[in-house]
């Protein structure tokens, strides 16, 4: 019985914990947006038209989504004001159209940045894909979008008034 009460305590105050974050002091809405990247891990960027799925999207997004090629692979990079539940994982968007996802180990990249990582599979397509959300004005980085959004909610990333870049690559194999 005291590993029930305790177990429902816990569950109840998780549930109840968002309602009682600390709220910036000033709004995130009216942050400046710093622009986009003019490239990504060395290579150039071209800007991409959103397709029609983006564009419908970007409605009510408390941000900037853009989509860029670096020659070789597809970078969608977005640009979050606050925490929301608008930013959602990538293998969510790829499920939407149809693929299959597998689950990856953690990547780390030449800078020693973890991004999540899957494999995506369609018919005879197959895309190795990468996502992590990173901090405009600290060190601060999250593999998963869930781990940055409960950080946010909760106040405990540093970055409450400068915004966070959510960078997702996409690779055919």
């Amino acid at each position: 019985m005291r590993i029930f009460t305790f177990f429902f305590v816990c569950c109840t105050l998780a549930a109840v914990a968002p309602f009682f974050a600390r709220q910036p002091a000033n709004s995130t809405e009216s942050l400046s947006f710093p622009g986009w990247p003019a490239q990504f891990e060395g290579r150039a960027l071209t800007e991409l038209p959103l397709t029609e799925r983006e564009r419908q999207f970007t409605e009510g997004f408390p941000g900037k989504i853009a989509r860029f090629t670096d020659g070789r692979r597809e970078i969608v990079v977005r640009w979050v004001t606050r925490e929301t539940r608008a930013l959602h994982p990538a293998a969510d968007c790829f499920r939407g159209i149809g693929y299959s996802i597998h689950p990856l180990p953690l990547a780390t990249d030449s800078d020693g940045n973890r991004w999540g990582a899957f494999e995506a599979l369609r018919k005879d397509e197959r895309m190795l894909v990468r996502e992590r959300i990173y901090s405009a004005a600290s060190n601060q980085s999250w593999s998963d979008v869930s781990s940055w959004y409960w950080q946010a909610m909760l106040g405990n990333s540093q970055n409450n008034h400068a915004g966070w870049w959510a960078v997702t690559v996409a690779e055919r194999q």
